[in-house]
């Protein structure tokens, strides 16, 4: 809204942040009705016993101490315990939460902005783009992205306290900086560049470098804690990816694709098209798009440095978007994509700053062009919406998504392997097997099919296919020797086949390297039962049972040993707990021998 309407600025808060709130339901109001979908979201909670396990000491321990899923981030398995604890396997509370996070992220980067600008409407331009950007669908809808939303929450609860410790620079409004930025770190650790963007907002809008003092020595003296937090946060992060999906890439290639990344992202910012869950990494990249993007970059970086003093919020802009996209660009590797949509969920921020402050700087002041740029930007902002309703109804199941990637990328290994994921899921066996085989001929022999022939081998053991299923499983081995997946799969499809001391010896490679999966454990536990290690099987259906205490397959099992073995007091306890949990037929059939009463 132009400057010159007549509206208190206190009533123009209120109204900017009843519309972002409104715009971002009407992008996203959709995703309380989307389930999980089959690339992550198992990891993160329907696979996970520890997140099941919902808020209590030892899954509240494991959440700090874990670096499951590649990353050090307890905050994130603590609200994904919360949310367990609320909805159960209930996929709309997890969607409802992200959108919440979200909202609030939103309506403090307007705050900020507002804030240290006194510019209501800029602001509010830099938080619609933020809410209802088309490239930020990835982060609000998919549940196993539950990291990016909630680091992205405590990002902008540090900036909001650092603006007020500015105001009043105090020991007792330092510390809450320090311990918000904590909580952020402990979330992604992504946000490790925040440090960085303190000092630029330092320099515009803050202009605290105006006070005369030396500004590289102070600004730098202040933020020691906030850098050492950061050094050991991205130490740690790197630690923690080092995993064989690196090794796929050379660092030849990861340098190239950087740059061309880099541009990707300012591209589909201004063109938020044909985007999709994964890109896959291509390793022939014509050398012109390279230096033309390494030029694009440095010349623009150039330019915004040379007009930094006259127009401070490009600089700022800019260098926001360069700043915070750099630990994601790919130099060092973190999964199998080129890009990644997610990515951009903070950087974007920066190019919002530039487009807010530098537009309208471009024309006369007056309320002509006030009311025109008015105009222009709410028209941006319904198309943002629209564009972002309809790339968020993909989200909906995993068949839409990777449908969708398929439609609009190439060779999408990946999004082939997870379509039959779940067409598998909804026992279409064949259909599955046609889109296993479509990923591995698009990069035959490449080390990270280890998980596609584990899946083609579990889709041909269901087709009883049994050898054809251990081929695959032992490729997968193969492949990748500490694939837990692949040795729990091939002991079960030799335990079909009678080989139960085979059986025992995989379940034995796969615990060793996967200790909290319940099911492997009553695996082991029923190949025990048939080589008659009984006592075996039974510590082996108690851990289970003790990484989930409702574990109903593991207390049934666990009854029926106690009960052959002639333990009627533990047998007939597991089974009254059985029946409780909705299974009593082997309470009843105890009944019937007069083993339980």
């Amino acid at each position: 809204m132009p400057k010159d309407i007549n509206i208190g600025t206190q009533k123009n808060r209120l109204i900017v942040y009843i519309f972002l709130s409104a715009i971002t339901l009407a992008a996203y109001w959709q995703v309380y009705q989307f389930g999980f979908v089959n690339i992550d979201d198992s990891l993160y909670v329907t696979e996970n016993s520890r997140v099941q396990s919902g808020i209590a000491w030892k899954s509240f321990s494991w959440a700090f101490l874990t670096t499951y899923a590649e990353f050090w981030h307890p905050l994130t398995w603590l609200s994904l315990m919360l949310d367990y604890q609320l909805f159960g396997l209930n996929a709309g509370g997890y969607h409802v939460t992200n959108l919440f996070l979200h909202i609030l992220s939103t309506l403090m980067l307007f705050w900020l902005f507002e804030r240290i600008t006194k510019e209501v409407w800029k602001s509010a331009f830099v938080a619609a783009l933020f809410a209802i950007h088309p490239l930020h669908v990835e982060s609000v809808a998919w549940i196993g992205e539950r990291k990016d939303i909630l680091s992205a929450f405590f990002w902008m609860m540090t900036l909001c306290l650092y603006v007020y410790y500015t105001e009043k620079p105090v020991i007792r409004r330092y510390l809450p900086v320090l311990f918000s930025f904590m909580l952020a770190l402990m979330s992604k650790p992504m946000v490790v560049t925040l440090p960085l963007i303190m000092i630029l907002l330092d320099f515009w809008p803050l202009k605290r470098c105006e006070s005369g003092k030396d500004l590289l020595l102070w600004q730098v003296k202040e933020k020691i804690p906030f850098f050492i937090l950061s050094a050991m946060f991205a130490l740690l992060a790197f630690l923690a990816q080092q995993n064989q999906t690196v090794k796929n890439f050379s660092l030849i290639s990861r340098l190239v694709n950087a740059p061309v990344s880099f541009v990707a992202y300012l591209f589909k910012t201004f063109w938020p098209f044909h985007l999709t869950i994964f890109y896959p990494f291509s390793q022939q990249v014509a050398l012109l798009q390279v230096f033309g993007a390494v030029l694009f970059i440095i010349l623009i970086s150039t330019a915004v440095i040379m007009m930094s003093r006259r127009w401070p919020y490009l600089f700022v802009g800019w260098f926001w978007y360069c700043i915070t996209i750099l630990p994601v660009i790919g130099i060092i590797q973190i999964g199998k994509h080129a890009m990644a949509d997610r990515y951009t969920y903070l950087p974007l921020i920066g190019i919002g700053v530039i487009l807010a402050w530098s537009v309208p700087a471009l024309f006369a002041k007056g309320g002509k062009y006030s009311k025109i740029l008015f105009s222009a930007a709410i028209v941006f902002i319904v198309f943002w919406t629209l564009l972002t309703g309809r790339q968020c109804g993909y989200w909906e199941n995993s068949k839409k998504l990777f449908r969708h990637a398929l439609s609009v990328t190439e060779n999408n290994y990946l999004a082939h392997n997870n379509l039959g994921l779940a067409f598998f899921a909804e026992g279409k066996t064949g259909e599955a097997i046609d889109q296993y085989n479509h990923s591995l001929s698009i990069k035959p022999m490449m080390p990270d099919h280890f998980f596609v022939y584990n899946n083609r081998g579990l889709a041909y053991a269901r087709l009883g296919l049994h050898q054809k299923a251990l081929e695959d499983l032992s490729r997968a081995i193969e492949l990748k020797p500490d694939y837990a997946d692949a040795y729990g799969n091939r002991g079960v499809v030799y335990s079909k086949l009678e080989y139960h001391q085979l059986a025992f010896e995989d379940f034995n490679k796969a615990i060793a390297l996967n200790p909290d999966d319940p099911d492997l454990y009553i695996n082991r536990g029923i190949a025990s039962v048939k080589l008659d290690f009984y006592q075996r099987a039974i510590d082996d259906f108690s851990k289970a049972i003790e990484l989930n205490p409702n574990n109903l397959d593991a207390l049934y099992k666990r009854s029926v040993v106690y009960l052959e073995q002639g333990n009627k007091e533990l047998g007939c306890r597991d089974a009254r707990k059985t029946c409780e949990l909705g299974n009593c037929q082997i309470l009843k059939s105890a009944q019937s021998k007069g083993d339980c009463q």
